[in-house]
């Protein structure tokens, strides 16, 4: 069954690296090969080497694409799938041909095209490999007997279109048509592109053709058609295609050309930008025309920020590009620089990157900072000097504030992304393991996703058992944390004499037993989330410090003469009162304060009664598949038992009772109230309410009468009850029953309910 599953997991890789969604893809090949781990297949290993490599390849990360199909046709080799090493190969075929290493390139596909063990996809995407390179190269006549070959390999299929390599050499083939100057016999070719784009849902491709489309309208001075077809492919939001973007500015400053030499060469200077940040060489010498010189070295290498004085066309089209390029921070940087530089509306403005010797900058009267994101693990930061003229220093702020617009836009383009997918991923929480169904949890739901982007301590409180470090986790999915440590450390679980070196470290010999160097648990989690559980069971010693931690970020092991930053999120939680800590003196009150600037609490599970089966069914399901006990179900009576009964322990009883019934279960069965713990199956009432004595609060109303003597026996009875808890007190006992003074006076005179006394229980007459 992890074979089946992480080979269905590879196949979803591969369709939704064919459609442009190469994060979805990626994330995949991370499922296939966590269910590898339980269960080693090569053949699956290699597969999902060869897919991660391929999404290496589409998010230009060349280098790390060259290492795992490396990897791939090392282990498809120990294998013995020669299918799976000439895919390798020539998957490492178009990472040569993009980064310019053509003869190399030339090498590698033209063995993978003669290996008669070769499959369907590994041959035509070496076809289409080699057409690119005589492309490139101005080999015209070679291109031309390349795609030949290639169309008499896919004619033998009854659908070309579903042939990735077939339809993306349609574009390959539009352009040996421009180069050739026979613009309008591309413009009929890409029809056929655009029909099997439709027909695939291929998006990128539909994007690409009415790109080319456009570059060949321009070539046979169709103005009309060539704006609309740059039109569509922006709306088909080709400038949000990472391995296109490059391409739709690099086709712009070409069909601008001498109509607006500055647009043009501005597009062009970005173009360039993007190709060098992502190491392509081969797509540039592709576009252009047959008679252009190949671009030189000094030509490939990446140009600086545009520090010309811009018309208004570039720094309009500067500004709209932000959101493309947020994905890159340097770039995203650049463009900025090169818009405030061009409105002159600050006097410096730097990126400034953060290492260890350099901490990241900070905003101050006389700077504004943008973080612009991490690089190459490098931090990298937007500081702006304030302008002194109130006219610029908006402009700046202007401009600082579409360059945030940008970030969060690449933000909700990515989650759109990863809704769009063939398999969408599960929600954080989901992923953390919790379930939100109660009107209250879905509060907390969404109350702790607005404040997972931010920094602040949050305090969380409940019951044992109600979930809280589930919720932390939940937290710390959703933050921009997610990818690093969340760390959970329970503060009960250490000694008191022990609890200040476990948090803040210490240092060699500082102390009996000290026999080396302990960075504490705090510095442990640097990046990432710590999660301090039973925050009620520090000691008053250990408080200040923990205090001062989250005011500074700075702890002070035990031994160290300086203290060292550290930047973590906290996240606390506690079943203790901590305000009753508080009034007693055994919890500091300034500490409570800063740990609750954010409080949360949790229900317990009974009192979300609703999301008991639902966490029944979760935990059932899950431990039925730990133990291979096949699809185990609870009989309707049997939930009824759990849905009664008080859950003391809460959700974490919950889960330990269904891992007990999966324990003890034979597989597949249909477990029965009588396979339950004995508390639980004894807590149940089987007594008719006949035969029960009844408690204070309860009456027994009969249905097989009038519904109004019902009604009055039930109004008569609660205003009995009220008036007796309230000692007589009419005004009291009209609050209790949601009545006004008078409306109480005038149904007791319609019941004849005596006039309660001063004291004492009220009288019925």
């Amino acid at each position: 069954m992890s074979h089946l599953s992480a080979y269905l997991h590879t196949c979803v890789s591969v369709l939704e690296g064919q459609i442009g969604h190469p994060d979805e893809a990626r994330r995949h090949c991370d499922i296939a090969d966590s269910l590898l781990e339980h269960s080693p297949n090569t053949w699956l290993t290699a597969a999902s080497l060869l897919n991660r490599g391929c999404v290496a390849c589409l998010n230009c990360e060349f280098a790390v694409a060259t290492s795992l199909l490396r990897s791939a046709r090392t282990v498809a080799q120990k294998s013995g799938h020669a299918t799976l090493t000439r895919a390798a190969d020539a998957s490492g075929g178009h990472v040569l041909l993009l980064t310019g290493e053509f003869a190399t390139a030339e090498r590698s596909l033209t063995a993978v095209l003669d290996d008669e063990q070769s499959d369907v996809t590994s041959q035509l995407g070496a076809v289409d490999g080699l057409a690119r390179i005589h492309l490139a190269l101005n080999q015209l006549d070679d291109v031309e007997r390349v795609l030949h070959e290639l169309h008499t390999r896919v004619n033998r299929y009854e659908r070309p279109a579903a042939i990735y390599h077939a339809r993306w050499a349609t574009i390959t083939e539009a352009r040996l048509l421009i180069k050739r100057g026979s613009p309008e016999a591309a413009i009929e070719r890409l029809k056929i592109a655009e029909e099997q784009a439709t027909e695939t849902g291929d998006t990128p491709l539909a994007a690409v053709s009415r790109l080319v489309k456009a570059h060949a309208f321009s070539r046979a001075a169709i103005g009309d058609e060539t704006a609309r077809c740059l039109t569509q492919a922006s709306e088909l939001g080709i400038t949000g295609i990472r391995e296109l973007q490059a391409q739709y500015y690099y086709a712009s400053a070409q069909i601008l050309g001498a109509r607006s030499p500055v647009l043009s060469e501005h597009l062009r200077d970005r173009a360039l930008r993007l190709w060098a940040a992502q190491g392509i060489v081969s797509v540039q010498m592709e576009m252009d025309d047959a008679d252009s010189p190949a671009p030189t070295e000094s030509a490939r290498e990446e140009p600086g920020p545009d520090s010309r004085s811009l018309g208004v066309e570039c720094v309009t089209d500067s500004l709209a590009a932000l959101g493309d390029l947020a994905h890159r921070p340097r770039l995203l940087g650049d463009e900025m620089v090169s818009v405030i530089k061009a409105l002159g509306c600050s006097p410096k403005v730097v990126i400034a990157e953060t290492t260890e010797a350099s901490p990241p900058p900070t905003a101050s009267p006389t700077h504004a900072v943008l973080a612009l994101g991490t690089e190459q693990d490098k931090e990298l930061a937007l500081v702006c000097a304030v302008p002194s003229d109130p006219e610029k220093a908006i402009l700046l702020a202007n401009v600082l504030r579409l360059g945030r617009a940008s970030l969060e836009l690449e933000r909700a383009r990515q989650a759109e992304r990863s809704r769009a997918a063939v398999w969408p991923a599960s929600p954080a929480e989901e992923q953390a393991g919790a379930l939100f169904l109660a009107d209250e949890m879905q509060t907390l739901l969404a109350v702790a996703r607005r404040i997972a982007a931010t920094s602040v301590p949050v305090l969380l409180t409940g019951e044992t058992g109600t979930g809280k470090e589930v919720l932390a986790r939940t937290i710390h999915a959703y933050s921009d944390r997610s990818k690093t440590t969340f760390l959970p450390f329970n503060c009960s679980g250490v000694p008191p004499d022990m609890l200040d070196s476990q948090l803040f470290g210490h240092r060699k010999g500082s102390f009996t037993g000290a026999t080396d160097h302990f960075p504490g648990v705090i510095r442990a989690a640097t990046g990432g989330t710590l999660f301090l559980d039973e925050i009620g069971d520090t000691t008053l010693e250990v408080q200040p410090k923990l205090l001062r931690f989250l005011e500074s970020h700075e702890v002070h092991p035990i031994g160290e003469l300086q203290p060292i930053e550290a930047d973590v999120r906290v996240i606390a939680a506690t079943n203790a009162d901590l305000d009753t800590l508080v009034a007693n003196g055994r919890f500091r009150e300034d500490l409570f304060y800063r740990l609750s600037v954010v409080r949360l609490h949790l229900p317990p599970l009974r009192e979300r009664r609703m999301e008991i089966p639902a966490f029944a069914d979760h935990f059932l399901r899950k431990h039925a598949q730990e133990y291979r006990k096949g699809n185990l179900r609870l009989a309707e009576e049997t939930m009824e038992y759990l849905v009664l009964y008080r859950w003391p322990g809460n959700v974490r009883q919950l889960a330990n009772e269904m891992r007990r019934l999966a324990v003890l279960a034979e597989p597949g069965a249909i477990l029965m109230p009588e396979h339950l713990s004995p508390d639980i199956a004894a807590s149940r009432r089987t007594i008719p309410a006949s035969e029960r004595v009844l408690d204070p609060t309860e009456t027994v109303v009969r249905i097989d009468q009038p519904v109004a003597a019902a009604v009055q026996h039930l109004e008569r009875t609660m205003m009995h009850y009220a008036l007796r808890r309230s000692g007589g007190r009419v005004e009291e006992a009209a609050e209790m029953l949601g009545l006004s003074r008078k409306g109480l006076y005038l149904k007791r005179r319609r019941y004849g309910l005596a006039a309660p006394a001063s004291t004492g229980d009220a009288r019925l007459t």
